[in-house]
């Protein structure tokens, strides 16, 4: 059998068998866009996550009572800057500012702008950040979440906070985070040290916690156990345990996709190999005749593998094509909440795009293997019966 008969058969079938290949291919192509699109939000959301936390330090120590964290004196840091292989110790002052919307907050930072780190750290995030401006009187830099919640309540400048101390202060808006970075700042308000101290009621000799950098990795368990071991009251948390938390946490959201994907996957190959194995008595008739021409097992096989590559592949790369676009130009709407959450601020991220190579592949072979089998093994049944029986 020659090459270009062959692939005029696989053509011809293909479009006399359309209407089923089009249901086919429409079901197969949704699968595998709300597959990749948890794919590309879970590797986008982990991914800036993940690159938000380098910059972060070594250890975090907070003080525990009850098994709640309450703010950390102040004179922890002397003791801590004394223990060899310590390099940064920098005291951290951030809470959450309840709002009369139940379960809302925004999230507050107090910086210290005396701290070259802390301000090398916002002037990534603006183009010019003038210090002493900020610093004239009391004003602070606002997430998109933030500035759209303030606008709703018609405070479009400034804000009314509300102290532990019954008082009022006005604080006015000097900025807003850019657009990139709204993933992680969208509920965020930064602040100066004394007035995020005043505004969340922290004491003048305390803070949120204190941040830690161990430069040398191999000394890092061993200072862990040193901070322990200062301060029965003392929580130690490390960045590579915020960093598994983070990656346990998206895992566990695509789990939960996976197992309706697996569940999904299922039932389709089921019906699409019982569609396959009742299958009526002209496709028969089509294979019949095909082996009455002199065409060979092989050959019938052939040409039906390649029919459902055809069209495997391309619902396969659609799909994938379609979540792209739907996750990195549209920002995934709706779906992103399930990985957001809809408890606080609205947030419409951009997702920044990661794609996985090794993901995808396994995505294809667990998706494009099943969907060969189950259209092959009724189709080989037909083909190895005798050609006349099929033409009855």
């Amino acid at each position: 059998m020659n090459k270009s008969s062959f692939l005029n058969f696989l053509f011809l079938g293909i479009y006399k068998h359309k209407s089923k290949h089009i249901a086919i291919f429409i079901i197969s192509t949704l699968l595998i866009f709300l597959l990749a699109s948890m794919t590309f939000i879970s590797s986008s959301l982990q991914q800036e996550n993940l690159h938000t936390l380098q910059g972060e330090s070594d250890f975090i120590i907070q003080k525990v009572r009850s098994g709640r964290a309450v703010d950390t004196p102040v004179v922890w840091m002397d003791t801590i800057e004394k223990i060899r292989g310590v390099s940064v110790v920098t005291p951290r002052i951030y809470g959450k500012y309840l709002l009369p919307d139940e379960g809302k907050y925004f999230t507050i930072i107090g910086i210290d702008f005396f701290d070259e780190q802390s301000v090398d750290n916002l002037k990534k995030l603006f183009s010019t950040l003038d210090i002493k401006a900020f610093l004239q009187k009391d004003q602070m830099i606002v997430g998109e979440g933030v500035r759209a919640y303030m606008k709703q309540r018609h405070y479009d400048s400034y804000f009314n906070f509300l102290t532990p101390l019954g008082k009022e202060k006005k604080v006015t808006i000097f900025d807003d985070f850019p657009h990139n970075s709204n993933l992680v700042n969208n509920d965020l308000i930064i602040l100066s040290a004394d007035l995020a101290k005043e505004i969340l009621g922290i004491d003048e000799g305390s803070v949120s916690d204190i941040s830690i950098r161990v430069p040398n990795e191999a000394e890092r368990d061993n200072i862990a156990f040193k901070l322990k071991s200062l301060y029965y009251d003392a929580r130690i948390i490390a960045k590579k345990d915020i960093a598994r938390a983070y990656t346990q946490f998206y895992n566990y959201k695509s789990g939960i996709f996976l197992l309706l994907f697996i569940l999904s996957l299922s039932t389709f190959m089921l019906v699409l190999y019982q569609r396959y194995t009742m299958v009526g008595s002209s496709d028969k008739k089509e294979i019949a005749i095909l082996r009455m021409l002199g065409w060979s097992i092989r050959d019938v096989l052939k040409l039906k593998l390649y029919e459902t590559l055809f069209i495997g592949i391309f619902s396969y790369l659609l799909g994938v094509v379609l979540a792209y676009i739907f996750v990195f130009v549209f920002n995934a709407p709706l779906l992103r909440d399930v990985f957001l959450g809809f408890g606080n601020l609205a947030n419409h991220p951009t997702f920044q795009p990661v794609i996985d190579g090794g993901i995808f592949t396994s995505l294809f072979l667990f998706f494009i293997l099943p969907f060969v089998f189950a259209v092959i093994i009724p189709v080989w049944r037909i083909a190895i019966t005798d050609p006349y029986e099929g033409m009855k």
